[in-house]
């Protein structure tokens, strides 16, 4: 009597293991673990892979991350964030007041030449560089084709936008807080 033969049967790697094996490749390379040229190598490994063992052997130096390591990435992350949210709003508070014009005045107009009403002596504000006026119930701030941006709460602005007493303004590099 003879004993039976059995074969080890050996499994094809299944679509969700080749897109979970280039998800760490893909991390090896943005971590600078691997380079261009290793990431293609084994990229083709991968998808031409016939076995799991394969798959394996071209990751076999590139452990993937858990969830413990992702949530020490978040804190790490949301660390480092908090000093540099803490020093923009260190800056914002020690913004110098630019007081809006009175309802019915004439517009106050910002740059850098000698008949502006507010010249300001630096290289990144133009000769014509902004104007604040009081229009349709509401203070208005208008970019008159700056180099350098005229800019409300970080954002660049195009055009004329409705600005309010304690926004954030800057005409180039200077900024301001505005004030009624």
């Amino acid at each position: 009597m003879t004993s039976p033969e059995f074969r080890t049967r050996v499994t094809r790697p299944s679509e969700a293991d080749r897109e979970r094996a280039l998800a760490v490749l893909r991390d090896g390379t943005g971590d600078g673990r691997l380079s261009h040229d290793t990431f293609m190598r084994r990229m083709d490994l991968v998808l031409s892979a016939r076995t799991s063992a394969e798959i394996e052997l071209a990751m076999a130096d590139l452990p993937a991350r858990g969830r413990f390591s992702d949530f020490i990435l978040r804190v790490v992350g949301g660390l480092s964030s908090f000093g540099a949210g803490v020093r923009g709003a260190w800056r914002a508070a020690r913004l110098p007041g630019l007081r809006l014009p009175e309802p019915g005045t004439k517009p106050l107009t910002v740059g850098r030449a000698p008949v502006s009403d507010l010249r300001l002596e630096n290289d990144t504000v133009s000769r014509r560089h902004a104007e604040l006026r009081w229009l349709d119930h509401g203070w208005r701030l208008t970019d008159l084709g700056s180099r350098n941006g005229t800019y409300v709460n970080g954002l660049r602005i195009a055009g004329s936008v409705r600005v309010a007493p304690g926004d954030h303004v800057a005409f180039g590099d200077l900024g301001f807080r505005l004030s009624v």
